[in-house]
């Protein structure tokens, strides 16, 4: 129909006739040209529906009246019928001019026309297409298909005055348009079956992408944040109904943040496009799958008759998750970390599920990431309490409660205490002593982990410094540094230039970093590696054995020592597969050209096998728990 802002006006000035109708096909006002070629007042026409006028009727006499003058004046007859046909032919015109396609099904004959402007609202002439109605069925969106046929048969049984369906039409260059279509019955037999049905459609598509563009996240195509509350809402109050069980699942990426700033937002982007098809293979058709913002996904589950399919569910995408991404040339590894909350066990309100779901979520990260949690009461406590330590690991660095202790590294063939590891310790002023694993990953989700992670390599290197010349030689500290500290916009200080200003001796520091950062490794990262390494500073793989690795990245990267995980090194049982692990490392890595470092060593039979298995170094209980700088000072 006509848009402009000043549609009456626009429609009296205009010289050929013109109807506007409501939603409903009533009519709601006409131009004088319209009403002067038909020979009708306003009154006549405003309010009714447009079926009443297709064909248009003129006053008709009485019975014996019109049986006289037709007996009398068969001219006159013809001359009705002639203004009828043209009165149809001037009110297609008028909805024509008005931008709608007029259509007509002569439901005898199976004959439908559509007329010139509806054919070129979807690219066809006249002779495409077919003039049946199963041959505009066709082109009708596969999805689509059944609901218009239900609608079309609910208004030819007579169950609704009116046909207003919006479905998709397939157009001559093959894209789908969103049209509406309006329609009423005009004519039924003596036995009350529709024999002529007329209507109009209009094309809705411009209103559909807005509508689209609304509710549908535009990256990964799912339901958006508004999307996904109105189904929620909905969802909900349909398990209040059914009495069936509802889960909604909060899904986080783990690491998706190093990835998107290693790899570039491009590589990121389409992260993000992959995953939203893993999890929405993972689910029914039913189950609505949105994406909230960044990497933060959730899964709404319905008609659910118990927990076990929930849980299966979420195995199946942790499994999805867990697959190797291919990012243009690059393989990357992440996982998921899932909070599921149910209804109505847990909560009633969407607004409370969605906190839930949220706590849950976090618990499942904090306890090692690609893994689900179920919502429970104690988590509301604990989300309260994650809030406040935040907060209050803000203040830590400023009042000065961080501290660094120190852990002797013993170079095994002599016994000597040949390095030191700095770890970092929080001593809360009401809490106490605060271990690494409570509030590290705190710092690196809010980003106090560059501020704090340059303080620990300052103070590390001033120790550093005392020591060595102490033993008169370099005595090698190493650090922990977060792949967060390598991502292209984190605030870093400039080691080199700290550890030229010190004075310093060639590899007097050392790095450990994680495996999973060189697999991942960008441009960027790469080129902060060897900056360290073009400032005497020595690298080395934590917790070796644990994740995914390459030998070809170890030696890309001149990586100088492996740190075997305490989780090889407990069992010393000599046929164990932990211990043949640990002694392959130690093979390979001297293959290599690199050095080991044994983790967590607490007994005397562990220390005796890595030495004769030609471990170089090792560290743990047995030799000395972390000490402050003073106590530790005094083993050197």
């Amino acid at each position: 129909m006509m848009h402009s802002a000043d549609l009456p006006s626009a429609m009296h000035a205009a010289s050929e006739g013109l109807l506007l109708l409501s939603p409903d096909l009533r009519v709601v006002d006409a131009n004088d040209a319209f009403l002067q070629q038909l020979g009708l007042s306003k009154a006549d026409i405003v309010g009714r529906p447009l079926h009443e006028l297709l064909p248009l009727q003129q006053p008709v006499p009485p019975a014996a009246e019109a049986q006289a003058q037709a007996n009398t004046d068969e001219t006159a007859a013809t001359a009705m019928r002639s203004d009828m046909q043209a009165g149809e032919a001037r009110l297609r015109l008028a909805l024509e001019a008005a931008g709608d396609g007029v259509w007509e099904w002569d439901i005898s004959s199976d004959h439908f026309t559509l007329s010139w402007r509806g054919r070129q609202m979807l690219g066809y002439d006249e002779s495409e297409v077919g003039s049946r109605l199963q041959d505009w069925a066709a082109i009708t969106h596969p999805k689509d298909r059944e609901r218009v046929y239900e609608e079309m048969m609910t208004c030819l049984k007579g169950q609704s005055r009116f046909l207003a369906c919006e479905y998709r039409v397939r157009c001559k260059d093959g894209t789908w348009k969103w049209v509406m279509a309006r329609g009423a019955v005009i004519a039924r037999n003596d036995s009350g079956l529709a024999t002529r049905m007329v209507g109009t459609t209009v094309d809705i598509s411009s209103e559909q992408e807005t509508l689209r563009r609304a509710n549908f996240d535009a990256l990964t195509g799912l339901p958006n944040r508004s999307l996904f509350r109105d189904r929620l809402e909905y969802e909900v109050l349909n398990s209040r109904r059914s009495g069936k069980l509802l889960a909604l699942m909060f899904i986080d990426l783990d690491r998706f943040k190093e990835v998107n700033d290693l790899l570039g937002h491009d590589a990121g982007d389409d992260l993000l496009k992959q995953t939203a098809a893993r999890i929405r293979s993972c689910v029914r058709e039913s189950d609505t799958v949105a994406r909230l913002g960044g990497d933060e996904f959730t899964v709404i589950l319905t008609d659910l008759d118990g927990r076990s399919h929930v849980e299966h569910i979420a195995e199946k995408i942790l499994a999805a998750l867990g697959r190797p991404y291919l990012l243009g040339q690059e393989e990357i590894h992440v996982s998921g970390s899932i909070g599921i909350t149910l209804h109505p066990g847990d909560a009633h309100e969407p607004e409370r599920l969605v906190r839930n779901a949220d706590q849950a979520m976090y618990v499942a990260k904090n306890a090692g990431r690609n893994q689900f949690s179920f919502f429970t009461r104690s988590m509301q406590e604990q989300a309260w309490q994650r809030l406040k330590l935040i907060g209050e690991l803000r203040n830590a660095l400023p009042q000065r409660q961080l501290s660094l202790y120190f852990q002797p590294v013993v170079e095994l063939r002599t016994g000597k205490v040949a390095k030191a590891e700095a770890l970092l310790r929080w001593i809360h002023p009401s809490r106490g002593l605060v271990c690494p694993n409570q509030f590290i990953y705190l710092a690196e989700e809010t980003g106090l982990i560059n501020e704090i992670g340059n303080w620990v390599f300052m103070q590390a290197a001033v120790w550093a410094k005392r020591w060595s010349k102490m033993r008169n030689g370099v005595f090698q500290v190493s650090i922990n540094k977060s792949p967060v500290q390598f991502l292209a916009n984190a605030k870093t200080l400039d080691w080199g230039a700290y550890l030229s200003s010190l004075d310093l001796g060639w590899n007097s520091m050392s790095v450990e970093i994680t495996e999973g950062l060189l697999l991942n490794a960008s441009e960027a990262t790469a080129e902060k590696l060897f900056s360290l390494r073009d400032a005497g500073v020595q690298v080395a793989i934590d917790d070796f054995g644990t994740g995914y690795s390459s030998m070809a990245y170890l030696k890309k990267f001149d990586v100088d020592y492996l740190k075997v995980d305490q989780s090889f090194i407990r069992d010393t049982t000599r046929e164990s597969t932990s211990r043949t692990i640990a002694e392959t490392i130690i093979v390979m890595a001297h293959k290599l050209g690199l050095q080991v470092i044994a983790e967590g060593v607490e007994t005397e039979e562990q220390r005796q096998w890595l030495l004769e298995a030609g471990c170089d170094y090792a560290q743990g209980f047995l030799f000395s728990q972390p000490l402050p700088p003073e106590q530790f000072e005094l083993l050197l």
